[in-house]
This record gives structure tokens, sequence and C-alpha cells, in this order.
């Protein structure tokens, strides 16, 4: 029996075990995939990462596969209709901030020629590998995600929180918190 993280194996849905399986902890270093995560973890702030996978693809239909250029000009009128798409979260907030990301994400890649460039400089450009026997040693934030979350949010992010910045870290693989009794563990850098 393959032995996992408590979080999902507690959860035990298929889509939450695919993710932790093949994505979560990964690193990713491709620009848009780094921009759907900065979304997707500002859409679950206060819900579940299951309801936010769950309405993953319809995010990708409504956020132009979160090619940020195309998000970056959602005018008044789209976000009124991405607020009645019952596929994404409709929070007017989020969906605005979604928006305002993009511009700023845009904004970082002209200053550092891209936003991976930007984003990985908050842990030298090396993933950060912990050792936690347990779920209850993670933590919801850390000394990084702070400063992460102090930059985006002087560089005009919204919906980036220490605890955000911090499950973006994990889920782009900047830091690896398989537990380590978990087979991801030792397969993630």
């Amino acid at each position: 029996m393959i032995k996992r993280c408590a979080w999902v194996e507690h959860n035990s849905k298929p889509l939450d075990i695919k993710y932790h399986d093949e994505e979560w902890g990964v690193p990713v270093h491709d620009d848009k995939t780094l921009f759907e995560f900065l979304i997707l973890e500002g859409a679950q702030a206060g819900l579940s990462w299951t309801t936010i996978l769950n309405k993953r693809e319809n995010y990708r239909k409504a956020y132009n596969k979160f090619d940020p250029n195309k998000v970056a000009k959602f005018d008044d009128a789209k976000q009124q209709k991405l607020l009645q798409d019952p596929g994404i979260v409709r929070n007017r907030l989020k969906v605005a901030a979604s928006v305002t990301n993009a511009r700023a994400f845009l904004e970082v890649q002209k200053e550092f020629g891209s936003f991976d460039k930007y984003i990985w400089g908050f842990i030298d450009g090396k993933p950060l590998k912990n050792k936690w026997k347990s779920v209850d040693q993670v933590p919801a934030n850390t000394k990084e995600s702070d400063a992460m979350s102090k930059d985006l949010k002087k560089r005009g992010f919204k919906f980036v929180g220490s605890t955000i910045c911090y499950a973006f870290m994990q889920a782009t693989g900047m830091v690896n918190d398989h537990t380590t009794d978990c087979f991801r563990y030792k397969a993630t850098p």
C-alpha cells in the first residue's frame, strides 16, 4: 500500500490524490503555471483546496488558460460575467484581485525577465526540503513566505498574505512539505 501525506489520506478523493501524487511539491518554473497557482491559491482563501481543484478546469476556461496577458485586459463587463459563472468562486474581491494580479505579474516579468526568476529568488532558486514527520508540524507560514507576501503586496498584488504565499510555495515545489513517510518525499527535490 502506498503511504501518502495524512492530509490526502484522510480526504481520499481521487482528484486530491492525483494532485498530491503528480503535482503538489513538484518544482514549477513555467510562468503560466506559476500564474495559475497564484490565481488559484488566492481563490482558495477561506475555502478548501478540494473546492478549487473541482473548479480548476472551469477556471482554465474562464481565465483563458491562465494567460496573464489576456486576464490583465479583463474589463468590468468581463469581471461581471465571471461573477455569474458558477464554475468558479464568485467572489467580487477575488475576481478583481485576479485582474490586478495579472497586471502586476506582467510588470514583474518586465522587471526580472520572468516571474519564475523573481519568485524563486525568495529561496535562492533551490527548493527547501523539510523533514516533517507529521502534518501537524507543517507551518502555515515561514520567514520566506512572509518576505514574499510583503514584496508582492508592495508590487500591488492582492490576496497574497503569508499563508497564501506558503501554500503557493508548497504547490509549486518551492518547498517540499511531504511528510517523511510519504512516498513523494524522496521523489520530490
